[in-house]
């Protein structure tokens, strides 16, 4: 929390000169003393206190040893990086699925703002922060994301920065345009270094100042909800990009065809901070930037992976950024990657099962799709895909139930940033993790969405995927 002060003016001057009938044009004016008044309340350090899914990101925060510096000791002070080994496998597959499509990926794994702004951690913090094990894991991650074959610019020399600019912000998770601009001179070298550069159009860009942004942090505002204070806008010089000797303005690309590098990413990748604009005055050629605030680790993705721009014109390289917090393990998140990157899940190829149904607002539950309804088909969970369109495109959530021959069921729920440009398309491998890929896909029944004012017509059909995975073999409770 921002130190208040108490101001404490010396009055006792001025009672007497009000007694005494001084002009008041000879007094001397009132003296004041300014006294720290607080510091980050007992209750942020209380866990209980962080009580919605976005409070938790960051549970708990503490007071750094320069004014206004505030750290997630979760996120901030991790000394763990990567994945699980099931997440790597995950990894390995969404590789190999790029490399299917011709498209080579650079993946942009930040330092946590505890390796890279330790200097402003408290004494205290510096103390329980094992900053060495921090780095030798972060650094360990950054050589398994390299074994999997993506390319991993290495951002460890941004660890423990001195600059004078700060890397991240006092009270928000985000890099400023200094720390994105430092991020894309490494990657830029990374980039220009890949075969896959030499036959991409060369650009020249130039990058200039264009006055300050204002920022109110997320850290200080979550502080500010536990606490009830508030903190000052923190601002920063801001930066954009343009190609040398060109407007800005208008259509970017005009009839040209798209770039052949994209960047993917989080609200770091955001205009805000210019990210893309240094990336593209760094690398020397033009980037499509398709992160949107809000996203989160995979919003931008599936909608990028699921656009026309993808479909019809993958790019040659696609630059992907993330932060350390984001689970690499998310199997749905996984399976909807995959279905997208296998020719687009279910379009324009035959589905071996199709039906239409309409939901109506309050109306619960439907069942959407049978197998053996009309006909009964082999549909195995690890040869087979799902592919769902509501009508409305701005519904966001798709929830319901797969059943299965044995009888056993899956719960389901699929979710889009409120923030994405949706087009009410969920698409994903059925479930082929452990023992599920053996199973056989029944039925699917689908919640109605919420908020529905009107009915929605929802179509669902399944077909079959071109990668395949043997399944593992089903345990003696696969059908409970």
């Amino acid at each position: 929390m921002k130190n208040q002060w108490i101001v404490l003016p010396t009055l006792a001057a001025a009672i007497s000169l009000a007694t005494t009938g001084v002009h008041a044009e000879t007094a001397p004016g009132p003296n004041y003393r300014a006294e720290p008044c607080c510091s980050l309340c007992p209750a942020a350090h209380d866990p209980g206190q962080y009580d919605t899914d976005y409070k938790r990101n960051f549970t708990t925060l503490v007071e750094g040893g320069e004014k206004d510096w505030l750290f997630r000791t979760r996120e901030d002070l991790r000394t763990e990086f990567g994945t699980s080994e099931e997440g790597w496998r995950m990894l390995r597959e969404l590789h190999d699925a790029f490399k299917r499509r011709g498209v080579e990926l650079v993946v942009v794994y930040q330092p946590t703002r505890g390796l890279v702004n330790r200097s402003k951690l408290a004494a205290e913090q510096k103390a329980g922060f094992d900053y060495d094990l921090a780095l030798k894991n972060y650094r360990k991650a950054l050589g398994r994301f390299e074994e999997i074959g993506f390319r991993v610019p290495d951002l460890s020399p941004l660890t423990d920065e001195k600059e004078p600019h700060a890397f991240y912000f006092r009270g928000d998770q985000h890099w400023t345009p200094y720390g994105a601009e430092r991020t894309a001179k490494i990657v830029a070298e990374t980039v220009r270094h890949m075969p896959e550069f030499s036959g991409i159009q060369r650009k020249e860009f130039v990058t200039r100042k264009q006055g300050l942004m204002g920022k109110r942090g997320t850290l200080h505002n979550v502080a500010g909800q536990i606490c009830g204070t508030s903190y000052a806008y923190e601002y920063s010089d801001q930066f954009f990009t343009e190609p040398k000797g060109e407007s800005a303005s208008g259509d970017l690309f005009g009839n040209a065809e798209l770039p052949r590098i994209t960047l993917v990413g989080t609200s770091h990748s955001g205009e805000n901070y210019n990210f893309s604009g240094f990336l593209e005055q760094y690398i020397g050629a033009d980037i499509l930037n398709v992160a949107f605030p809000g996203g989160g680790l995979e919003g931008a993705m599936l909608e990028y992976l699921g656009s026309e721009e993808f479909q019809t014109h993958p790019p040659k390289i696609l630059i992907w950024e993330f932060s350390p917090l984001y689970d690499l393990a998310q199997e749905k998140i996984h399976r909807q990657f995959l279905a997208l990157l296998e020719d687009n899940a279910c379009d324009g190829r035959p589905a071996l099962l199709a039906s239409k149904a309409t939901l109506h607002p309050g109306g619960g539950s439907k069942e959407v799709l049978v197998n053996g309804a009309g006909k009964l088909v082999d549909a195995s969970n690890s040869r087979h895909q799902l592919d769902i369109r509501f009508s409305d495109p701005s519904v966001k959530t798709l929830e319901g139930f797969i059943w299965y021959m044995t009888g056993r069921r899956e719960k389901v729920k699929f979710e889009k940033p409120n923030t994405a440009d949706t087009d009410g398309r969920f698409a994903f491998h059925l479930r082929d993790d452990g023992d599920w890929g053996g199973l056989d896909f029944l039925a699917l029944e689908i919640q109605t969405p919420e908020g529905l004012t009107q009915p929605v017509e929802v179509e669902a059909r399944l077909c079959q995927r071109n990668d395949h995975r043997p399944p593992a073999k089903l345990t003696a409770d696969a059908g409970r």
